[in-house]
């Protein structure tokens, strides 16, 4: 599941392209996140905190914010980690739900090194939720990287937080772990070995391949030239839709796509299940404290037959608060899906 590719030096901006690859439809849209939301963990409610900056990203289900962009230019992205293991929840660690992640970071944090302190200062503990749709439960990562180029992937081994922090930690796909991912790279002609460039829907295959031809990106003139080169990489490593890899959601159809100028603070989003591009630039929509969460609808509106495309800033409608998926609403999934069993 997806590709992550950060081209830090775009002639002055920091541009990053990312592919959500699942075996079915997340019924993604987008949402403002002003400044101001109070929040908790989503486990314990034991960590509250009201957001410092506000943000657009991109959801799965209305409950989980998968990717997306805060004013200050710091983005998140979510992964599929089959590896991911997050130990038994321990209520004495500072706790986050897989659900509110991302958005802790988006909320908090204007560069990678701030939430890279905050992690290893936390030791904080990510607690797995279900999947809403009833399948299993997510194993993700996530990376993170801002405005001056910084990057990093952060992954759990036995309960614990590793970090990989780097400005070269330009590419993330999925399994192996990134230790494992940096080895396998080294391997590839052009990249410090003598093997062919590999053509493959594995995520390794799709790292070496990211890897090789953001490295290799001409110096754009504007930011269209910055943006389309961006998708051109991710385009590459992006994966046919097909009937789903048994047992593999990380080796699936790839659903949308998102490039983000974190210089410049655009937040481009295309759909590859209902074909259109939309864009939006953070400075166009009201994060202000104060100002009402804003979805923009992709699963109904955004069609080739009758959709919408290109700008999009005043076509985000109030239609209610994002609401994350938490342990108590976990609860009450499970016993409404039991209950309408019987």
């Amino acid at each position: 599941m997806c590709t992550r590719v950060v081209w830090p030096d775009a002639n002055g901006a920091v541009i990053v392209g990312r592919n959500m690859d699942f075996h079915k439809d997340l019924m993604t849209n987008l949402w403002t996140q002003p400044k101001g939301i109070t929040r908790d963990d989503g486990v314990q409610r034991k960590l509250t905190w009201t957001s410092k900056y506000g943000s657009v990203v991109a959801t799965a289900f209305d409950m989980i914010s998968v990717d997306g962009l805060n004013e200050a230019g710091l983005a998140g992205h979510v992964l599929w980690l089959a590896e991911s293991d997050y130990g038994t929840p321990e209520d004495s660690r500072t706790q986050l739900s897989q659900a509110i992640w991302m958005q802790y970071f988006l909320d908090n944090y204007a560069t990678v090194a701030e939430a890279v302190e905050w992690i290893e200062k936390s030791d904080v503990q990510v607690v797995q939720m279900m999947d809403p749709t009833g399948g299993a439960p997510p194993a993700i990562h996530l990376a993170l990287d801002d405005a001056t180029g910084d990057s990093c992937i952060i992954e759990y081994s036995d309960g614990k937080p590793k970090v990989y922090h780097s400005r070269e930690y330009r590419v993330m796909t999925n399994s192996p772990t990134y230790d494992q991912q940096l080895e396998l790279v080294r391997t590839i002609s052009g990249l410090g070995g003598d093997q062919p460039l590999p053509g493959s829907t594995l995520a390794s295959d799709r790292f070496a391949r990211a890897t090789y031809y953001v490295s290799r990106l001409d110096q754009p003139q504007t930011q269209l030239q910055a943006i389309a080169a961006m998708f051109s990489v991710i385009r590459n490593a992006a994966q046919p839709f097909r009937i789903p890899d048994p047992g593999k959601p990380d080796a699936s159809q790839t659903l949308w796509q998102t490039v983000s100028d974190l210089t410049n603070k655009r937040f481009v989003f295309e759909s590859t299940t209902r074909p259109n591009i939309v864009w939006v630039d953070l400075g166009d929509l009201d994060l202000t404290e104060g100002a009402p969460q804003l979805k923009l609808n992709l699963v109904n509106e955004l069609t080739v037959e009758h959709g919408i495309a290109g700008e999009v800033s005043g076509k985000f409608a109030d239609s209610g608060t994002l609401n994350f998926l938490t342990l108590e609403l976990e609860r009450q999934l499970i016993a409404a899906a039991a209950k309408a069993k019987q």
